[in-house]
């Protein structure tokens, strides 16, 4: 597939100047970015079957501790103070 695309002139310069810096063609790095960041559809499926055979799952009290721990985990790794769950809307708002 051929693509062209539009940089503006700043993106520009940030990616020849950073392909200068690795040794590669801003076109070879573009590409490595790329594949870098983009998601990988097999992974994608994996995870989503993962998901489903967790929520498919009859173990109510695991389903509550794996939720309770997720809820904790997004909560603790947040820049700011304001939690995404407060317990006082556990069964309210989520």
């Amino acid at each position: 597939m051929t693509l062209t695309l539009s940089l503006p002139p700043d993106l520009e310069e940030r990616l020849a100047d950073e392909a200068t810096k690795q040794g590669t063609s801003p076109d070879e790095l573009t590409l490595r970015i790329l594949a870098e960041h983009l998601p990988n559809k097999g992974r994608q499926a994996q995870l989503a079957a993962l998901l489903q055979s967790w929520m498919d799952s009859p173990d109510e009290a695991e389903q509550k501790e794996t939720g309770d721990f997720l809820v904790r985990a997004l909560d603790e790794d947040r820049l700011s103070n304001r939690k995404l769950f407060p317990p006082e809307l556990e069964g309210v708002t989520w």
